[in-house]
């Protein structure tokens, strides 16, 4: 896992949504794995539906008028991939939310309601998972509750960006570091960058 650190309104978030396809930069090319998915030259944009990625944002942005089954599957449908009972139920039980199908969103905790959202994005099959912040609306005792969901995907081998401000945070969870101040990227690297002076003015 890889993180994007740096202090709010550094522009991390901005850059999560150019990767995503929901921004677009003024100029340059954005690959992933060899796939050209912005080219300003050449006029490419690749539509976000198009590229593959999840997106689990800081609210978790669930549709209140939906169970949480229905919610997952959502992402599902909107690729038009084959619905797979045996990976719904896999996703279902590694994150544990068995219990809470039938319910709406409004009857989930923060926590509940985030582990939802990742699920859905899980059930995509994305190529590579963005996570914007998903637990800077959450109390301590609701973070501690995710942290270990994340640390199992990460242990699965799902390819993904944490997006974080805590660096407490990120070195639980991330291998890499991608250090954003200002719009712009000032260093990549290992959890060491964390340890720097800089590092520490944003914790």
């Amino acid at each position: 896992m890889s993180a994007l650190f740096g202090p709010s309104g550094s522009g991390k978030t901005t850059i999560v949504d150019i990767i995503a396809g929901l921004a677009a930069p003024d100029q340059g090319r954005l690959l992933y794995r060899g796939r050209l998915l912005f080219d300003s030259d050449g006029g490419v944009n690749l539509p976000a539906h198009r590229r593959g990625f999840g997106y689990v944002f800081q609210d978790g942005r669930l549709f209140p008028h939906l169970t949480v089954e229905r919610n997952l599957d959502y992402g599902r449908r909107m690729r038009r991939l084959r619905r797979d009972a045996a990976e719904m139920r896999r996703v279902v039980r590694m994150l544990d939310i068995g219990h809470l199908l039938e319910r709406r969103p409004g009857k989930l905790s923060g926590g509940e309601r985030q582990r939802v959202a990742i699920g859905r994005a899980l059930l995509m099959r994305p190529q590579l998972l963005l996570l914007d912040e998903p637990l800077a609306s959450l109390d301590a005792a609701r973070k501690a509750e995710i942290m270990p969901y994340l640390e199992r995907l990460r242990d699965e081998g799902v390819p993904m960006i944490y997006v974080s401000h805590q660096a407490a945070d990120i070195r639980r969870i991330a291998a890499s570091v991608v250090r954003v101040e200002a719009g712009q990227v000032k260093a990549v690297g290992g959890l060491e960058l964390l340890d720097s002076a800089d590092a520490d003015a944003v914790r």
